[in-house]
This record gives C-alpha cells, sequence and structure tokens, in this order.
C-alpha cells in the first residue's frame, strides 16, 4: 500500500526578483519530508546550508524550530512531507534562505507523475543561472556585484574578484554537478 501512495513530484525552483531568471526543474518522491527538502534545495542550488531557512504555505511557517526563537510560531518541518503541503499541480510554496540576505524561492508543483523505481531521485532535468554567492547581500547585493566584476574600473572590482576566487559566470549551470551533489545528499537521506 505504501507503494501506491508514491508519486514522483515535478518542481519547478525559482529565485525571486531574478532578472534573467534563476531557477531549476527538479524530480523529487512526493513524500520528501520538508526537512529533507531543505537539504535537496541546498544541493540544486548550490547554497552551502550556512544560514536559517523557512517554507511557507498559506500563512503558515515550518522550519527547524529553535527553544531559543519563541517570537514566531514554526511548524516542525520534520513531522511534515511535501505531499501534504503540495496536492495538486499548480500548487506552490515560498523557501526562504537566509534571513538576512532573503533569498525567495516560489516551488511550484509543475506535474504530479507516476512512481517509477527506476528514476533516480532526486534529479535536476534543467534550470537556468548561477547560484549567486552567499553573503552577497541578496538580490540587489548580487547585481551590485555583477556590476562591480563587470567593471574593471569599479573601485570595488579586484576586491569583489578576489573575495568570489577569480571569475564568476552569472549564466553558468552544470546539470552534471547538481546531479552530483543530489546524488551524494540523497545518499545520505533514505527514501520515505
Amino acid at each position: 500500500m505504501v507503494q501506491e501512495s508514491r508519486k514522483i513530484y515535478q518542481l519547478k525552483v525559482a529565485l525571486k526578483q531574478t532578472k534573467p531568471p534563476i531557477w531549476r526543474r527538479v524530480l523529487v518522491l512526493n513524500r520528501t519530508p520538508l526537512a529533507d527538502l531543505h537539504a535537496i534545495l541546498q544541493a540544486l542550488m548550490g547554497w552551502t546550508d550556512s544560514h536559517l531557512h523557512q517554507f511557507i504555505v498559506e500563512g503558515q511557517y515550518y522550519g527547524a524550530p529553535s527553544p531559543y526563537d519563541d517570537f514566531m510560531e514554526m511548524a516542525d518541518e520534520r513531522q511534515y512531507r511535501l505531499d501534504q503541503l503540495l496536492k495538486k499541480e499548480k500548487a506552490s510554496m515560498i523557501y526562504e534562505y537566509d534571513f538576512g540576505d532573503g533569498w525567495n524561492h516560489k516551488i511550484t508543483l509543475e506535474k504530479i507523475l507516476p512512481f517509477d523505481q527506476a528514476q533516480r531521485l532526486p534529479q535536476c532535468l534543467k534550470g537556468k543561472g548561477a547560484c549567486p554567492p552567499e553573503d552577497v547581500g541578496g538580490v540587489w547585493g548580487y547585481y551590485a556585484f555583477l556590476d562591480a566584476l563587470a567593471n574593471p574600473e569599479h573601485p570595488e572590482h579586484d576586491e569583489l574578484k578576489e573575495w568570489i576566487g577569480g571569475d564568476f559566470d552569472p549564466d553558468e549551470l552544470d546539470l552534471n554537478d547538481i546531479n552530483s551533489r543530489l546524488f551524494f545528499q540523497q545518499m545520505d537521506s533514505p527514501q520515505v
């Protein structure tokens, strides 16, 4: 009976307020716990899991609750699965990463597909754009960073180039690298 409830969710993960858009299309098991989805999103986008995060669905917040954080009611992400929050195609939620920089991702359930034991999950099918660097200052800081890198006369050009470790291509997207990160993340987390 558990097998019958397994489906494959095709999700589109789009980093909000980016132009050109930065996004990924990924296949995941519908029964993925939100805590595991967080790890998948980190690998998918290229973040380093250095900051806090939360999921927001219809005004409800889900995340890793802290006994020191009582200012906001947050449901424990370990107790909820993806299919409990996104039940039909076109349903969506927000994934916020790094409350300081405020990286907001819109996650949309594009398709519900039949479960296929041979399908490697999770798997990134397609995407566009490089993940912005950590701690760059959110979307607006990212565009200021790109402008400075593109202009050798900019007063912060050399400093930012050194900070990023050389050149940075905002259009770079390596699906093999993403899927390799997803594969190793999946090895650490059993499928439900």
